[in-house]
């Protein structure tokens, strides 16, 4: 969805989406995590950036109710999640020194479309476009398939950024208590792309390919004669054949062709993965304190909002202006709901208002992706928690 957006209509924009839009129950019910340990939410750090660019760390919620009356009235420009800290983050400054420590955080990854900019043609910087957004899609391929089946973790939540990326959110109680050395060793299990803008040959493969790669390579090789060589058009010009030539290893390209081809026995894998493998950038992960865009935060830049991704459906933008817009669309049922409301009291009936509003905008099915996650988590935990009763039990 590409639809024309002006930031200046934003102060106008976000209190109604803070007030009628933005699914607080089901924000709330993630970040409580079925109250796995006391405070396990109050604890959380958030941090807003306010109009003007003000930047607000270190702010804490007791209640749902709490964060509900808070949002509108401080109208975040954008959400950033931190770490759940020892104490709440909101009194960190009344804390003994060296007290205050981030204690757990969901194992995090983040995906941006500028670090691939010297493999794509079409799009540069912030710009991102459908041909380019195939990349996106081949690093959610691989990354969900690694981190369930190489490293076990279940709960992952898919976002996008509201810009020009995405970010994984691993939200198993394994991985929020990951040390910074276990998740840097994950993020580093992950990276393939090394070496900055110096650097030629970001890929280097020794014998014999670990089967992550090979399993990775599978996925690459699906997209990449549409991506490379139709889409990004990498033999078009001389100028992209002789950076396509720059990768290959120097006795493939001399004359005769030596037959010991130690540097180059994977120079085709090699390439298909420079250009197409996804580039993470390990700082983002390895950091418990490391603050993330939160789901569900408006991107100030390009109005789209930050949603959970349907990974059976990888295109995911949508305009706050245009949830905004569908929700001034009268609707028949609306005064048999209205009549009801008044039965109810003042938050049932607001917490009955906002769901019925999301549900007349296109942000419905995104928090229908957010859902089936929360269940998911939701089962996950009952039978955690069956099983430990059987193990009591047990004689």
């Amino acid at each position: 969805i590409e639809t024309y957006y002006d930031p200046a209509c934003l102060p106008d924009l976000l209190p109604i989406y803070y007030r009628r839009l933005f699914p607080f129950s089901q924000y709330y019910r993630w970040l409580r995590y079925g109250g796995v340990s006391k405070n396990y939410f109050q604890n959380r750090e958030f941090s807003f950036t306010l109009k003007y660019d003000i930047y607000v760390r270190y702010q804490s919620f007791t209640t749902q109710n709490e964060l509900e009356k808070e949002m509108p009235k401080m109208v975040p420009y954008k959400i950033d999640i931190g770490a759940v800290y020892s104490h709440r983050p909101s009194q960190h400054n009344v804390v003994k020194s060296g007290t205050f420590q981030a204690l757990e955080k969901e194992l995090v990854f983040d995906i941006d479309m500028t670090d691939y900019d010297d493999v794509r043609r079409c799009c540069s910087a912030a710009d991102i476009c459908s041909k380019c957004w195939t990349l996106m899609t081949i690093a959610i391929r691989i990354l969900d398939r690694a981190l369930r089946e190489d490293f076990g973790f279940h709960h992952l939540l898919w976002v996008y950024s509201g810009r020009r990326g995405v970010h994984c959110w691993v939200c198993d109680d394994a991985a929020r208590k990951l040390s910074v050395a276990a998740r840097a060793a994950v993020a580093e299990y992950l990276s393939l792309v090394k070496g900055g803008e110096e650097t030629v040959r970001k890929v280097v493969l020794s014998d014999p390919i670990h089967p992550f790669i090979n399993h990775s390579l599978s996925v690459v090789e699906r997209y990449f004669q549409q991506y490379a060589i139709v889409d990004q058009d990498i033999l078009g010009s001389k100028e992209s054949v002789d950076k396509v030539l720059a990768l290959l290893p120097e006795d493939i390209l001399s004359f005769p062709v030596s037959n010991s081809r130690k540097g180059g026995q994977y120079f085709d894998k090699e390439i298909m993965l420079q250009y197409c493998y996804p580039r993470l950038d390990v700082n983002v992960s390895k950091g418990v304190n490391h603050l993330l865009k939160s789901p569900f935060s408006v991107h100030p830049k390009t109005g789209r909002i930050s949603v959970p991704i349907d990974l059976k459906e990888l295109n995911t933008l949508i305009l706050l202006s245009l949830i905004c817009e569908e929700l001034e669309r009268p609707r028949a049922d609306e005064a048999e709901e209205d009549d009801m409301k008044d039965q109810e009291n003042e938050q049932e009936a607001g917490e009955r208002r906002r769901i019925r509003d999301y549900k007349r905008t296109s942000l419905a099915k995104y928090v229908k992706v957010f859902d089936r996650f929360l269940e998911a988590m939701a089962r996950s935990r009952k039978g955690e928690m069956l099983k430990k009763s059987d193990l009591q039990k047990d004689f």
